[in-house]
């Protein structure tokens, strides 16, 4: 695989928190850099591709209502 380098200033607290997890994990820093982007890069993925789903429910006319909603929640606080 190839690599690339990337440099990012972060806070110096941060930076800490790697190298604290770094020595913990007995791994290089970055190898957890590595593994913290990677898990944000998935996740943003997720996220955008749910953002995607949702706006083609809107398109397809596939929600409910404020009002139902709302009603819905009312009738929630009765049961109780």
């Amino acid at each position: 695989m190839s690599t690339r380098v990337v440099t990012a200033h972060i806070p110096i607290e941060l930076a800490e928190q790697v190298d604290s997890f770094a020595a913990r994990l007995d791994r290089p820093k970055g190898w957890i850099i590595r593994q913290a982007l990677a898990s944000w890069v998935e996740l943003e993925t997720k996220r955008y591709q749910m953002t995607l789903e949702g706006l083609a429910d809107v398109d397809a006319d596939f929600v409910v209502s404020h009002e139902s909603v709302a009603a819905w929640a009312k009738n929630l606080d009765q049961s109780v």
